[in-house]
């Protein structure tokens, strides 16, 4: 029997013997090396378009805004290298930087802490109920659809003298002034900006929201506990991660508000409403200075880099991970 298996395994043992042989061949003189597997090559050719408009779309023109940056260039004329003094400008010489630069960190800090509230308050709602829950998340997303300037245009109508919002003001005799006349402007732009952006943490939010574990819910009920401490000692915790994704994300978009500027306000009244978006592209398309325009970017790429590495920082004091 032993000698039976032994010749039962021979075959085995010499093709392995040869595979292992034929692997340490080395390659014959011109005879090409493969550096890539079959897999990773048919990889690379479908990642290459996207590769490519990545580079020509995105990382050159950050590149060349970089650059430009450091020039003075007027559109019509050929950029001339003026070092830092664009920078200089920003911080020592130009007195309206600073008045765009609170009003883009006021409207950034008052829309992302309403839209975080406002969201996370719209998403347990229609967490708790029975019936209608996709009718409701199809009514606050619907507006992420609308583009942004169509839908300005439609509340710049609204706000008007003597429109829409005037006359339910002093229908209610709040003795309200005109939001777009006067310092009320920027309240008006964050209200437009958070009906239009509201409905994708809302949705965001409340998948989380169901995917809580309902045993813990229960096993929180059975010890006593009431509806506000299963929300923030068990719900809460749980969907942190994906808060703190919709922090970030909300963060970024905030900083870089402009659609909504541009078709309501157009940075006025004076510049109660100018934010880093709208100096950009009033220094650079209005006024040419697209060198100063460049810096205006980069001031505003620092301060989203700092923003977001802050709340990468924070997250550990808050965000919980259910491993």
């Amino acid at each position: 029997m032993r000698q039976l298996s032994l010749r039962q395994d021979q075959p085995r043992m010499e093709e392995d013997m040869s595979q292992s042989a034929v692997a340490e061949v080395p390659l014959q003189p011109g005879q090409p090396r493969r550096f890539l597997k079959p897999e990773t090559q048919t990889a690379m050719l479908f990642l290459l378009p996207s590769f490519l408009g990545f580079m020509v779309f995105m990382a050159l023109p950050i590149v060349a805004s970089l650059a430009l940056s450091f020039t003075n260039w007027q559109l019509i004329s050929t950029p001339s290298f003026v070092g830092f003094q664009n920078y200089i400008r920003l911080f020592t010489v130009d007195p309206a930087f600073y008045t765009v630069l609170n009003n883009t960190l006021f409207f950034a800090v008052e829309y992302l802490a309403l839209n975080i509230i406002v969201s996370l308050t719209l998403a347990v709602w229609i967490s708790s109920l029975k019936r209608g829950k996709a009718i409701f998340r199809v009514i606050f997303f619907l507006p992420t659809f609308t583009p942004t300037i169509a839908a300005s245009v439609v509340w710049l109508l609204i706000f008007t003298p003597d429109g829409l919002a005037d006359t339910i003001i002093r229908a209610l005799g709040l003795g309200l002034p005109n939001f777009l006349l006067t310092t009320w402007a920027m309240q008006a732009v964050v209200l437009v900006t958070l009906w239009a952006n509201v409905g994708y943490n809302v949705v965001m939010f409340n998948a989380a929201l169901d995917l809580v574990p309902k045993h813990y819910l229960e096993a929180a009920t059975i010890d006593g506990a009431n509806a506000w401490q299963r929300f923030w000692r068990i719900r809460l915790p749980l969907i942190s991660p994906t808060i703190f994704f919709g922090t970030v994300m909300t963060a970024i978009t905030s900083l870089q508000v402009f659609d909504e500027i541009f078709a309501m306000t157009r940075g006025g009244p004076g510049s109660a409403t100018a934010t880093l978006g709208f100096a950009i592209y009033q220094k650079g398309f209005t006024n040419f200075q697209m060198g100063y325009a460049s810096a205006l970017a980069w001031v505003m790429f620092v301060m989203i880099m700092a923003l977001t590495i802050l709340q990468f920082h924070m997250q550990r004091k808050w965000v919980h991970y259910d491993d």
